[in-house]
């Protein structure tokens, strides 16, 4: 059975959370990654940005809908998803375009679960860690590679 430790990359390259987004950005097209795991002072993961999180600075400001009922103003919207939203639009530092709490898997994960994570939750890179620690980096391309080298090639349907 393959798991995340036989497909994991374990030269993570990682940022930062006070790290400039700009550079961030760089970090990422120059490597040609997806997304790098954020980790503190500690070597602690505390999120992860990936170039969805930088698009979405891209997005125009969302307007909350409201609607009037006898003279209140009722928002269909909660304030706290609003104020995220504005805060990952203005984002200048990673800890501020991050997504918090990623999901992460185990170095004994199977290919599976991981599969149905990337394809079900539409991640595209995955922390991998032990112990709380990271010890490496799945992404859908680490997934492919081993499909491929395997002789399984993807399904049509």
């Amino acid at each position: 059975m393959t798991t995340a430790r036989d497909i994991m990359t374990t030269e993570v390259i990682t940022l930062s959370p006070e790290t400039d987004i700009i550079q961030a950005a760089r970090v990422l097209l120059d490597n040609g990654i997806n997304g790098a795991p954020v980790v503190d002072e500690a070597g602690r993961l505390t999120g992860i940005l990936c170039q969805s999180d930088l698009i979405f600075q891209q997005k125009k400001f969302p307007l909350p809908s409201v609607f009037t009922l006898l003279d209140i103003i009722i928002p269909l919207s909660s304030s706290r998803q609003l104020e995220k939203q504005v805060s990952k639009i203005a984002a200048l530092t990673v800890a501020e375009a991050m997504t918090r709490d990623p999901v992460t898997v185990a170095p004994d994960t199977d290919l599976e679960t991981i599969a149905e994570l990337m394809v079900g939750k539409n991640f595209h890179t995955l922390p991998v860690l032990e112990n709380n620690r990271l010890v490496g980096v799945i992404g859908k391309e680490d997934v492919l590679k081993t499909l491929f080298s395997a002789g399984k090639a993807p399904e049509t349907g």
